[in-house]
C-alpha cells in the first residue's frame, strides 16, 4: 500500500477529480487525529520490520577480519601488495571485496598468463561457436552465435552477432 493511502485511507488522486459526489470531508481536529492514530501505526511496523530484518542479518552476519600483516587502510578498506604485472591497478579494495583464504600447499593452481595491453585491456580468443539462433524484428531478421572464449566455462558463453564473428573468426563458419 502506498503511503499515501496508509495515511489517509484512500487513494491519491490528481487535483482535477479530488472529491467524489458523497465523499465526507474531514476537516480539523479529526483529520489531524486520524492522521496521528496512522502515523503512529505507520512507525510501529516500519520497526517491526526493521527489527526482523536486523535479527536476520546478526544471525548471518559475520565481521570480516584479516591478520595484522594485512594492511589496513580503515574500518573496511585494505590495501593489497600487487605483483608488479598488474601495477597499475588500485592495490586499494573495500572488504566486502576480499576473501579470507586458508592456504593449502597441495592446492597450488598454475595459473595462465594473460598479456595486457598498456590500458589494461586483452584480447580474448575464441575457443568454439555452441550455438546459433536467430531473432526476428518487424522487419529483419538478426543471426547470433553462442560463443565460448578462452579461459571461461560454458556456463559464461556470450551472445555476439553472427555478421561480427565471421569477420573475425571466418575459418570457424566454413
Amino acid at each position: 500500500m502506498a503511503p499515501f493511502e496508509t495515511l489517509y485511507g484512500r487513494r491519491c488522486r490528481t487535483p482535477i477529480g479530488w472529491f467524489q459526489i458523497g465523499e465526507a470531508e474531514l476537516i480539523g481536529p479529526d483529520l489531524v487525529y486520524q492522521a496521528m492514530k496512522r502515523v503512529k501505526i505507520i512507525k510501529e511496523r516500519l520497526k517491526t520490520a526493521q527489527s526482523h530484518q536486523k535479527s536476520y542479518l546478526d544471525v548471518r552476519h559475520r565481521d570480516l577480519e584479516f591478520k595484522e600483516d594485512d594492511w589496513r587502510i580503515g574500518q573496511v578498506e585494505y590495501k593489497l601488495e600487487l605483483p608488479p604485472e598488474v601495477s597499475l591497478v588500485h592495490p586499494v579494495f573495500h572488504v566486502s571485496m576480499l576473501k579470507k583464504v586458508v592456504r593449502d600447499p597441495l592446492a597450488i593452481l598454475q595459473v595462465e598468463t594473460i598479456e595486457f595491453r598498456e590500458k589494461l585491456s586483452y584480447e580474448e580468443v575464441l575457443v568454439a561457436i555452441l550455438d546459433r539462433q536467430v531473432r526476428r524484428l518487424r522487419n529483419k531478421e538478426i543471426a547470433s552465435v553462442k560463443v565460448l572464449w578462452r579461459n571461461q566455462q560454458v556456463e559464461e558463453a556470450t551472445w555476439e552477432a553472427e555478421e561480427e564473428m565471421k569477420k573475425k573468426y571466418l575459418y570457424l563458419f566454413e
